[in-house]
């Protein structure tokens, strides 16, 4: 089994932490839905919250690690069947997705730290608040995630969708090469 990338597959690593996270925005997502109509009396009025920040600061690391692990791995090639525009248009979503996440998670730690307070991490460590820019600094950052938040979830199910059209129209490796590591020919 492949730790790391090769030319044709992706490892074990890229592979976890590419569905670790998707489960863990996928949930951030519903659960922020959730949780902005909660109201005082909902039992769920502080926990849902701290939940939210809590993974939210967990993906903020994962994303760390993973434009870190990106850098120093190799990206398997595309697949001999891509269309060039295909092979654009993912490497662009790819992308957003960074830049999506980027925003999310500093929009969700302004929302968070605004009135100073620092962020308890699943009650292991407090994330302290460090910045602070105007009296509106959640509202602003809040409209901010909001919308991130659903363009990354319009783009998520794109992405999903140009998933499935790959594994059950052009039956291709698409899906299964972030499914499981494989070692094609030709793989070192």
């Amino acid at each position: 089994m492949n730790i790391a990338n090769t030319k044709n597959s992706y490892g074990i690593i890229s592979i976890l932490i590419h569905w670790i996270m998707a489960v863990l925005i996928v949930g951030l997502f519903i659960l922020g839905i959730y949780m902005v109509d909660l109201d005082y009396y909902s039992k769920w009025y502080n926990a849902a919250p701290w939940w939210h920040k809590s993974f939210g600061l967990l993906v903020s690391a994962l994303l760390l690690f993973r434009i870190v692990w990106v850098i120093n791995t190799i990206r398997p090639a595309p697949l001999d069947s891509y269309k060039s525009w295909e092979i654009k248009v993912a490497r662009i979503t790819h992308y957003s997705f960074y830049i999506l996440l980027f925003v999310i998670c500093i929009s969700g730690y302004l929302i968070s730290t605004a009135k100073g307070a620092a962020i308890e991490f699943f009650s292991l460590i407090d994330v302290p608040a460090i910045i602070s820019f105007s009296k509106q600094q959640a509202d602003i950052a809040g409209e901010i995630h909001e919308i991130a938040a659903y363009i990354m979830a319009f783009l998520f199910l794109l992405h999903v969708c140009a998933t499935f059209k790959h594994h059950f129209i052009d039956k291709d490796m698409t899906l299964l090469r972030i499914l499981k590591p494989v070692k094609p020919e030709g793989d070192e």
